[in-house]
Order: C-alpha cells, then structure tokens, then sequence
C-alpha cells in the first residue's frame, strides 16, 4: 500500500491507499482542503478534529444538494421519456407524371437537334 502525503487546511497528513487508487485520495483530498481552507481562514488555527469535521460537513452537504438536484433531474427524464411518441405528420411528395418525363425528353431531343443543325451550318 503507498503511503500519500496530503494537505488539507495548511496541515499535513499521511495516508495509506490501495496500488492505483491514489488519484483519488488525491482529489479527494483536495476537496476536503478546498472546504477547510476557509474555515481555517475565517476561525484561525482549529483543532484538526474540528476542521475536518466541518470540512466533511460542508462537503455533505453539498453532496446531498447534488444528490437532491440529481434525482429531480432523472424524475424529469423519466417523465419525459414516458410521453408519448409525437405523430409523425404525414409528408407527401409530388411525383412527376411519366407523361411529363416523356414530353421533356422529347423537347430535349428536338432541342439537341436543333443545335447540331446550327453547327452543320
């Protein structure tokens, strides 16, 4: 197990973890020191018992408000994916006549017969 020094309200500590796990002790340990930095700050030097424990309070509490913000997020995709697929509307394309298709390609033809006489000329 790897020993870990982390820093959390201007102290120190060690710390044990399992092998690859010390990325998060890491960014964990930073979101303790990011809570206890302030409070260090605004009550000056706290007992280390006291300034982890407000920490982890307030890193609680908005742990809970995410939590509580998650689960109206998931109750809304469940009401939205529970709806009713919309009715498709209904699109139609206009579809040339074959008569029409045959009428242009003889005007074509002409056309192009046309213009090869004019070369000739």
């Amino acid at each position: 197990m790897p020993d870990l020094e982390i820093h959390i309200g201007g102290r120190s500590f060690t710390v044990s973890c399992q092998a690859g796990e010390e990325h998060f002790l890491n960014a964990a340990a930073k979101m303790l020191d990011v809570e206890a930095t302030p409070l260090v700050a605004q009550m000056g030097r706290l007992p280390e018992a006291r300034m982890l424990l407000m920490a982890g309070l307030m890193l609680a509490d908005k742990t809970a408000a995410v939590e509580d913000e998650n689960r109206q997020l998931k109750s809304k995709l469940a009401e939205i994916e529970a709806r009713p697929a919309p009715v498709r509307e209904k699109l139609e394309v206009p579809v040339v006549p074959p008569h029409v298709i045959e009428t242009l390609a003889e005007i074509a033809a002409r056309a192009e017969a046309l213009a090869a006489r004019i070369e000739e000329v």
